[in-house]
């Protein structure tokens, strides 16, 4: 057995303590779930993939189709969701956000993980029956993936909207509520 004089055993034990300290707050890092952003308008890129004109574009194409149907449909661009999955993501945000109508349940997250390379449509309850998740499946990978493959991402996301809401329009849902102006 080898004698350590006493100081350097307390050095040795306090930097290996340190070092243990470290690496699990690198794991815990590791492991930390990526933040859901604040929801502050129907498209919510934080990747700048898109151009203020295409952002604008599609953020006004889904506030009038939320105006005449009364469903709400917004859009995330997020670098990546790991170390979770897109879909555990997904739910995160959906509950975070809580799109649609209370009640009626009527609300849509096309999520993009841009490094990723994966995309989902989260569906409220009241419109699984319209758009179930093999449609949705169907829309990424006809409408969407084509685009993107092409580096055209805002014609891919607006093909996707554009797709969507026409899945949704042919639904009947109760309309949307007027507000009078004050």
């Amino acid at each position: 057995m080898i004698m350590l004089p006493y100081s350097r055993m307390v050095l040795l034990s306090t930097v290996s303590g340190w070092l243990l300290i470290v690496l699990f707050g690198f794991v815990s890092i590791a492991n930390a779930e990526v933040a859901i952003p604040p929801l502050k308008s129907r498209v919510t890129d934080l990747t700048h993939t898109l151009s203020i004109p295409e952002s604008n574009q599609l953020e006004q194409q889904l506030a009038q189709f939320e105006a005449s149907k009364g469903s709400q449909i917004a859009l995330l661009i997020v670098a990546s969701t790991q170390p979770e999955t897109i879909e555990q993501y997904a739910i995160r945000v959906v509950d975070s956000w809580k799109l649609g109508r209370k009640g009626i349940d009527d609300g849509v997250l096309l999520l993009v993980a841009k490094n990723d390379h994966t995309l989902r449509v989260e569906v409220g309850y009241g419109l699984e029956g319209i758009l179930p998740d093999a449609l949705a499946k169907r829309i990424i990978e006809e409408i969407i993936v084509p685009a993107f493959r092409q580096d055209d991402f805002f014609g891919g996301l607006q093909a996707g909207v554009n797709q969507i809401i026409r899945v949704i329009q042919g639904e009947s849902l109760p309309p949307p509520k007027k507000y009078l102006p004050v």
